[in-house]
């Protein structure tokens, strides 16, 4: 199994995540497959992030108090081994990747044997035969919409308790078949995109939502346009190409019901956390910090929308603090996690630059201050910004100055054009000599 494990060392204790109950998934959404369970998937990335007693925080910023690693393991084992998924594939990975035993971490009450796992498999090996004998019965005895649907029985169970190939593998038939409208086509590759990004295989789900994409395109409906975009704006969070997400979560905000995804609460964190490095601040004040949507969940997410309205509020000291509070969720977060320190560094970038922006020259005394920090601490940060070329500024260590350096637009548009023009006559001229020749 590929399942995406990031190796992570201190991490916070597990909370109950909470959903926006004024959402209301669409008529597609209702019939979405369960499995496999994105919510395990994050239990399943928390508890390898489990490590002593730090604190793990969810989305509200808020941690539950008193929950133990073995705690965690307890609750993913009865998932992963118990009637709800019964997995025996995922089981033996956990139980590698993890070290579960009978005796580890104090989860033997929900451990199984390998005879355990046996006899399950054997199960599922005549529950796989049961349902592939309706699929040929369908075929014989009934018409394409009957296959169909006993095609989608066989690739939800091989979702919910088989590998990720076996999963892929049962939607591949699915869209085999003859005379399949674009519409179910979508329906199936949106599923087996979450097998992929369940299993943490991101190129296949790359794959897929840009196949599904293309096919929405050519003729999908409107509510299943609008579930892809979910789709796509999680593929390109998951690769980092955080503005191509910022910009499909935050469209997708008022119309969204992937609940089999994520909760609407997590999606609202992913919309602001992205758009906050990208959209410019007017756009920030009136699509994220006064948006109607976000405004109905922002107080189950504090922290975020402390973070984005002291951004707004050009109130640095808070700021930096609300980025100390919201990196526990970040790592808590198996879409976030993996990209925490490149947030992380894009939020300290974009509130340096914005403050500079106000000045022509601070004094590093003033500006630490602003921030809450000492001078020794933001000239370090500041050297190490500037040497990349993140922030247009140069520091007076003498004299204890900050100066920016605003870039002149006109200026340096006026000199690559002449840049270019020289580099056209030159072509010009050697192209002439060798028509003369």
């Amino acid at each position: 199994m590929d399942v995406d494990f990031p190796d992570g060392a201190d991490a916070p204790k597990e909370t109950s995540a909470k959903t926006n109950e004024n959402v209301t998934p669409s008529a597609s959404a209702e019939e979405a497959s369960r499995h496999p369970d994105m919510g395990l998937a994050q239990s399943i990335h928390k508890l390898t992030m489990v490590a002593g007693s730090s604190p793990l925080l969810d989305a509200t910023g808020a941690a539950v108090a008193d929950i133990s690693p073995a705690e965690l393991t307890r609750d993913v084992m009865a998932q992963v081994g118990g009637s709800e998924v019964e997995n025996p594939s995922l089981y033996r990975h956990l139980a590698a990747s993890l070290g579960w035993t009978e005796s580890a971490g104090g989860a033997a009450e929900g451990h199984l044997s390998e005879s355990d796992l046996s006899a399950m498999e054997d199960r599922h090996g005549a529950k796989l035969a049961e349902l592939e004998g309706k699929v040929e019965e369908a075929a014989e005895n009934a018409g394409d919409m009957e296959v169909l649907d006993a095609r989608f029985d066989v690739a939800r169970f091989a979702a919910k308790s088989l590998t990720k190939e076996a999963a892929l593998d049962a939607y591949d038939k699915v869209l085999a078949l003859p005379k399949l409208s674009s519409g179910k086509s979508i329906d199936a590759l949106m599923e087996s995109a979450r097998v992929a990004l369940f299993h943490g295989d991101l190129r296949k789900t790359s794959e897929i939502v840009e196949k599904a994409a293309k096919l929405a395109e050519a003729g999908g409906d409107w509510d299943r346009r609008n579930r892809l975009k979910v789709y796509s704006a999680m593929s390109k969070l998951l690769i980092r190409d955080v503005k191509g997400a910022a910009a499909l979560l935050v469209d997708c905000i008022a119309t969204f019901s992937c609940t089999e995804l994520c909760s609407y609460t997590d999606f609202v964190v992913y919309t602001m956390v992205s758009n906050i490095l990208h959209l410019p601040r007017t756009e920030i004040k009136k699509k994220i910090i006064d948006g109607p949507e976000i405004l109905s969940v922002a107080k189950d997410i504090p922290v975020v929308s402390r973070l984005v309205n002291a951004l707004y509020d050009c109130d640095y000291k808070a700021y930096l603090h609300a980025m100390v509070d919201i990196h526990p969720i970040l790592l808590a977060d198996r879409y976030l996690q993996p990209h925490s320190g490149y947030i992380m560094r894009e939020l300290h970038v974009l509130g340096y630059k914005q403050f500079l922006d106000s000045y022509k020259s601070v004094t590093l005394e003033s500006m630490a201050t602003s921030f809450g920090v000492g001078p020794e601490y933001l000239d370090l940060q500041l050297s190490r910004f500037i040497a990349a070329g993140r922030l247009t500024a140069k520091i007076d260590k003498f004299g204890g100055v900050v100066e920016t350096n605003r870039p002149d637009l006109k200026n340096a548009q006026y000199k690559e054009m002449i840049q270019k023009g020289d580099l056209l006559l030159n072509r010009i001229q050697k192209l002439s000599r060798v028509v003369d020749l």
